[in-house]
């Protein structure tokens, strides 16, 4: 297929609110507060990603506040139980940061985000420095595609490829996101390798097809 996939500098958001190492606990929560995000990368002066604060790293202090946990909680959330007792970004953020490069593909970083169950991605450029984040969401944009957008891609790189005319006849509709190729073709064998790259189209849900065997009517 010639289209190129959309990669993650297509998709990420730019404008990334970041916090420094030294960066205490109230303004990272007001920052998240203020930019209605539930995570912050930690960048140094170079604006390369050190790290990442989540909520999920800020929300031992409240937990712990009160408490006196018995030692067998003090074993098992031996992190918590620090985080709770830090006072800024540095010692609070998840490090090494997992990132993804802005020229990946949205699969690449589906797959990282799957793998290592994160929400969103720091996404670095060639020299490391942070160019954006990417989340869950923002892969989704995808399967936003009109539907004829994604019917024009199969009939070119697809059917134009496996089944040109005027030995084969092969018609595609797109319904939300969902392709159905119906009609005529003189090779069947290649049926199951259309509806693979058709599945690989950006925005495609699901495909069904119902191809005959059989040379068109010229």
């Amino acid at each position: 297929m010639h289209t190129a996939p959309h990669v993650v500098s297509d998709v990420m958001t730019r404008d990334v609110a970041v916090v420094r190492r030294d960066t205490v606990f109230k303004d990272i929560v007001r920052t998240l507060h203020d930019r209605k995000v539930s995570a912050v990368p930690v960048v140094d002066g170079g604006r390369r990603v050190l790290g990442v604060v989540s909520e999920a790293d800020l929300l031992p202090k409240e937990e712990f506040r009160d408490s006196d946990p018995d030692r067998y909680t003090q074993l098992r959330r031996l992190s918590d139980l620090a985080k709770a007792g830090s006072v800024t970004a540095g010692e609070l953020m998840t490090s090494p940061a997992l990132t993804v490069r802005a020229d990946a593909t949205l699969a690449q970083a589906a797959r990282i985000m799957a793998r290592a169950r994160v929400k969103r991605l720091p996404v670095v450029g060639d020299t490391d420095r942070l160019e954006g984040l990417v989340s869950r969401a923002d892969l989704l944009k995808v399967f936003l595609r009109d539907d004829e957008d994604i019917a024009e891609e199969i009939r070119r790189e697809v059917v134009a490829y496996l089944f040109p005319p005027p030995a084969s006849s092969v018609r595609v509709t797109v319904e939300d996101g969902s392709v159905r190729l119906s009609g005529r073709v003189r090779d069947t064998s290649l049926v199951p390798v259309a509806a693979r790259l058709a599945r690989a189209v950006e925005g495609v849900v699901d495909v069904d097809f119902s191809l005959d065997h059989g040379a068109a009517a010229v």
